[in-house]
């Protein structure tokens, strides 16, 4: 099995919930249009890979430092 990097889970979990609060709240809610409401989901994915993006590199500029340093990546 490939192991996932964090950001990846993280990124993924989000989504996943970001998801489910969107389709079961959503349609519930009368007092904001249409347009509001999928102006509102379309931030709320773009917010989730913002993080993903921001993680991401994170964990890269991280991979190099250690690697500069001569110290073997952590195997996590």
């Amino acid at each position: 099995m490939k192991k996932f990097r964090k950001s990846t889970l993280t990124g993924i979990a989000f989504l996943i919930y970001v998801s489910a609060m969107g389709a079961y709240f959503l349609p519930h809610n009368h007092e904001v249009s249409t347009g509001g409401k999928l102006l509102l989901m379309g931030a709320a994915y773009l917010i989730v890979v913002a993080l993903w993006l921001v993680l991401r590199k994170k964990e890269t500029m991280q991979h190099r430092r250690q690697e500069k340093e001569g110290g073997n990546p952590p195997t996590k």
